[in-house]
């Protein structure tokens, strides 16, 4: 299997958030993949509850977002971009050091954050504050992730909200607050970078869900760093699904409903968490699941989530939901009409 490969022009990448340039974090376009008819339909996410049915589960991750974005000094006193990407037993972290500052950092280096640091194990980092971060090893043979000891006198959250700000490329120009990176449903901290397909739910948005009869559930998984190099998989994400929200997906399949996915981390939590029998339960953990074609999907029935970058491996999730045919299919409409992609962009419906 080949993923899928386009070519994203710049003009469609969003730079700003929705409310930026629209009445609101809901005006967002919406474009529909119809698995029953094969009908591709251009829509508004304000339009959502109309392909939704009295019986459908909506799942949430409210797992909420860091600002997990660090200055850092080299021990030549070059400054560098240091992205905290989750933490590990022990005491430990997984970090991303890239060359240049973040963004309007005031970096002294012409090099932009974006490009992986080639670093060397028992570096010794400064960070913000009198803090240091040791690297120790690659992480599973990461050209850009590094396992890291961080001596700090805080947790890591408290820390982050200190002296963090939240992560961003190049196509994003101008710093936005945390809120800009959060859910409205948010509950838990621990993402270094925000489970953006949720981002345009308002609570009137929810509200009206419910009052239509579908019903919303909610899960935790925490996601790192998104800037994969090389092809590299997924990798470890700590997630919990807990017993209630098992037992509600259970419930909605057995009498006919559907279980709709809110974001490619919805997907693979609950596929995650599926027993010998293909029942979901409840369960949390680290998940290194990577779903594809081949693999498929035993739960979930829909999914709700961004525009994704060409050749990137969630491509693949929406294929094994979807079909190669039904996602080549949205995305020429998406192109073609000159969608937003990235985490402030438009919004794609797989029902």
């Amino acid at each position: 299997m080949t993923a899928l490969d386009f070519e994203l022009r710049p003009e469609l990448e969003a730079h700003e958030p929705a409310e930026m340039r629209g009445s609101g974090r809901d005006d967002v376009r919406m474009i529909v993949s119809d698995r029953a008819s094969g009908r591709v339909i251009d829509t508004h996410f304000r339009a959502l509850p109309e392909f939704l049915r009295d019986g459908d589960l909506l799942v949430l991750n409210t797992s909420a977002t860091l600002p997990a974005a660090l200055v850092a000094l080299r021990e030549n006193g070059d400054e560098i971009a240091l992205h905290w990407s989750t933490s590990l037993p022990g005491g430990l972290h997984v970090i991303e050091p890239r060359l240049g500052a973040p963004p309007s950092a005031g970096s002294r280096s012409p090099t932009k954050a974006g490009t992986p640091l080639p670093a060397r194990a028992s570096e010794v980092l400064t960070l913000p504050g009198g803090a240091h971060a040791t690297l120790l090893t690659p992480y599973r043979d990461s050209q850009r992730l590094w396992i890291a000891r961080l001596d700090i006198d805080v947790p890591i959250a408290d820390y982050l909200r200190r002296w963090g700000r939240p992560i961003r490329y190049p196509y994003v120009d101008r710093r936005f607050p945390i809120d800009a990176y959060q859910n409205v449903f948010a509950r838990i901290e621990g993402s270094a970078e925000m489970p953006s397909a949720g981002r345009a739910f308002t609570r009137s948005m929810l509200a009206c869900l419910r009052a239509r009869g579908v019903g919303i559930a909610r899960l935790v998984l925490h996601t790192g760093v998104a800037s994969l190099e090389s092809n590299e998989k997924p990798y470890e994400e700590w997630y919990e699904v807990s017993h209630r929200t098992a037992q509600r997906v259970r419930e909605t399949k057995s009498r006919g409903g559907r279980v709709i996915a809110v974001g490619t981390t919805v997907v693979r939590a609950l596929e995650t968490s599926v027993d010998a029998n293909g029942d979901v339960v409840g369960s949390r953990g680290w998940t290194d699941l990577v779903i594809s074609p081949d693999r498929g999907v035993r739960v979930v029935d829909g999914l709700l989530t961004g525009l994704h970058e060409p050749r990137a491996s969630h491509l693949a999730m929406l294929e094994a939901i979807a079909g190669r045919e039904t996602i080549e299919k949205a995305y020429a409409v998406a192109l073609e009409r000159e969608y937003l992609w990235h985490e402030f962009g438009d919004v794609h419906l797989i029902v």
